[in-house]
């Protein structure tokens, strides 16, 4: 029987129950609920520092009106990234490599943005539509152009992060499986082939996060 490589993207079903509402979940288990004690321990604290960098180096490029989003982008953020990364680990599966899942958490934030600007700041947001300098004859042609570009953003965003995790995903069980192939007739190969493997996961490592 052949080995399906797109097997791992399947999301995994047990008595005909999706599994995925479990991979979701389970990354806010891992993390500890703060206390109201002076003194914490170290999980608690890192914990509690690293989100409170997170936030403030999120949220320094917005005006203080943006400031009331700090909530749900900071766990949205925590919620990819743990996603992401425990999804490297063996044996288990990544709810973003299905594009239903991205789509459904970029769609909703995407029309929240566009509608909140276009009722805070209507001008502005249209304008946003027209560059400025441009000549009259490509007014219309830019209007389309631009108006497009809006509307496909969630969805080229959605499949960007759908495919690039997927692919890291994949490479990584195809060079995996060669150099399990090559261990017994060439070993240094083999090992040459695992060297390049411990490199990729680095890469894949940084790629989880940045996504």
């Amino acid at each position: 029987m052949a080995l399906n490589f797109f097997d791992q993207f399947m999301s995994p079903t047990f008595l005909g129950i999706p599994l995925i509402a479990i991979a979701l979940t389970l990354p806010w288990v891992l993390y500890p609920s703060p206390s109201s004690r002076w003194l914490n321990n170290r999980i608690i604290t890192l914990q509690s520092w690293f989100i409170n960098r997170f936030t403030q180096q999120l949220l320094i490029p917005l005006n203080p009106g943006g400031h009331k989003w700090a909530l749900l982008l900071t766990s949205l953020m925590i919620f990819l990234l743990s996603i992401n990364l425990l999804g490297l680990l063996p044996y288990t599966f990544t709810p973003t490599t299905q594009l239903s899942l991205n789509m459904g958490l970029a769609a909703p934030l995407w029309l929240a943005t566009v509608i909140i600007g276009l009722r805070n700041q209507p001008t502005a947001a249209l304008g946003h539509l027209l560059p400025e300098g441009t000549p009259t004859p490509l007014i219309p042609i830019l209007i389309i152009i631009e108006t497009i570009s809006l509307f496909i953003r969630p969805l080229a965003l959605g499949v960007r992060l759908t495919a690039n995790l997927t692919a890291g995903h994949l490479l990584i069980q195809l060079i995996a499986t060669a150099a399990f192939v090559l261990l017994p007739t060439m070993t240094t190969v083999a090992l040459l082939t695992a060297t390049i493997l411990f490199l990729l996961t680095f890469l894949e490592i940084a790629v989880a996060m940045i996504q």
